[in-house]
């Protein structure tokens, strides 16, 4: 695909004889796999959704081009994709999570924290992962601790947080 994509889930396991998987969806996007959706598969390769619906804390999806357990199975562990064009505008002073992989964060004293590495996903808030030689620092994505965020600039400020973020502190 010419287009940068974004995972939007992956394939768990088989389930069933005629074609359902589990899928962990990972999108937030609420209709990202209802019935006609399409996704690809990380070489391009592009899936219908004929249905789906929850399934033990996944989903349970049947692809219109996967019509039995052997091409099922052939899922496992692959991831499914969108490109970016695919997305839905978001409002003005929000991201996705994927565009801020790489960002440096810095406290307002000019401090790097390290490199975004990963966004957790908890059910309180996200959480940042930041990363840097001297180890990582997980950092609470609340309004009250975000100062500023410059996608582009691929640099984040925060707050400064006692125990948190300042040494020796807390």
């Amino acid at each position: 695909m010419a287009e940068p994509t974004v995972v939007v889930g992956r394939v768990a396991r088989a389930h069933g004889l005629e074609g359902e998987v589990h899928v962990h969806n990972l999108s937030e996007n609420p209709d990202r796999f209802a019935g006609d959706a399409v996704v690809f598969l990380e070489d391009g390769r592009p899936l219908t959704v004929e249905s789906s619906h929850p399934h033990g804390g996944r989903l349970l999806v049947r692809f219109r081009e996967i019509r039995d357990r052997t091409a099922a199975e052939a899922l496992r562990g692959r991831f499914l994709v969108v490109p970016e064009s695919m997305l839905p505008e978001l409002p003005e002073g929000s991201w996705w999570p994927y565009e801020l992989e790489g960002c440096e964060i810095f406290t307002e004293g000019g401090r790097s924290l390290g490199i975004l590495t990963e966004v957790l996903f908890t059910p309180a808030n996200d959480v940042w992962v930041a990363k840097r030689a001297g180890g990582e620092t997980l950092i609470p994505v609340l309004e009250d601790v975000i100062v500023s965020v410059d996608v582009e600039g691929k640099r984040i400020v925060i707050r400064e947080i006692p125990g948190l973020t300042t040494p020796g502190e807390g």
